[in-house]
């Protein structure tokens, strides 16, 4: 795992510098809102999603300057949701990884605009890099690929299925439906944005990878289910039990602890399985897929 540590380091150093590029500086006008903006970005995030985009890029022998754009752009929508998720109107929480909530920091409305800024962003960033050595066809795909996994019918769609959850009670299958839109899209996405990057994608490596991803995000999901009843709001960043205080359905809830931690095992060996004809280059994918249920926050 100390491998996978440096490596997963090195990958968020660079995307944070990428980051660091294209979000106007504080000295912009307005300057509340690029306050707000990076306030947001810069908060001590895992940087999973970009990392996948790294991780899968260089599974297939990706250039590394290739997959800056798609990792920042991921990571604004990501910051954009967090943000939003927050709200008074949504999870109305107080705490982001230890820090106040960008509308405990700054004010609701900032925080909402802060959040339109990030999104727009993420498109503006894969439309107009010039460091991504792609076909414009290509890059279309790729914009096209994040604002599917953004909107309706991916990450929203999941949130608006959340609140829409909250107090009633739902079957484990509607369960995982949420969470394939709500976690579940952007993580694909990321592994297929960063898989485009590469030259001479094969069909079979595309489906692999796309399996790999869905395994891994409903995985994911379901340890932050298991952490917010096992962890401290020290290692979590945020108050636990905060699903059980809403009246949300979670994967505990509905399966309990035991089954819930076996699930997401299963999960993750077939995410590992499906990488099987990916060479050593994939190992850091295989290397994470154990971190995701393995991880204290």
């Amino acid at each position: 795992m100390d491998k996978l540590k440096q490596l997963m380091k090195e990958y968020r150093e660079r995307v944070d510098n990428a980051l660091d590029y294209w979000l106007p500086t504080k000295k912009i006008t307005p300057d509340t809102l690029h306050k707000a903006m990076r306030y947001s970005t810069f908060n001590g995030g895992k940087r999973i999603r970009p990392i996948l985009v790294y991780m899968a890029g260089e599974a297939l022998g990706s250039n590394m300057d290739n997959l800056d754009a798609a990792a920042s752009a991921v990571e604004c929508i990501h910051a954009y949701s967090l943000i939003h998720d927050d709200l008074p109107a949504m999870d109305d929480d107080d705490l982001r990884r230890g820090k106040p909530t960008c509308h405990k920091a700054f004010d609701e409305a900032t925080a909402i605009l802060a959040g339109d800024a990030l999104q727009a962003l993420a498109f503006h960033i894969l439309a107009v890099d010039q460091a991504i050595d792609i076909s414009a066809e290509v890059r279309l795909e790729m914009v096209n690929l994040l604002a599917g996994a953004s909107g309706s019918r991916g990450m929203v769609g999941g949130q608006a299925i959340d609140l829409e959850s909250v107090g009633k009670t739902i079957e484990i299958a509607e369960l995982e439906n949420m969470h394939i839109h709500k976690t579940g899209a952007l993580i694909r996405c990321s592994v297929l944005l960063g898989a485009l990057c590469a030259e001479n994608i094969t069909p079979q490596q595309r489906m692999a990878l796309d399996h790999y991803a869905k395994c891994i995000g409903l995985a994911f999901q379901i340890q932050d289910d298991i952490l917010d009843v096992e962890s401290t709001e020290e290692e979590l960043g945020k108050p636990i039990g905060s699903d059980i205080d809403a009246d949300k359905p979670t994967y505990p809830s509905l399966l309990g602890i035991d089954e819930s931690k076996q699930l997401a095992a299963e999960l993750i060996q077939d995410a590992i399985d499906s990488l099987a004809e990916l060479d050593d280059r994939a190992d850091p994918l295989r290397w994470l897929a154990e971190y995701i249920i393995t991880r204290k926050n």
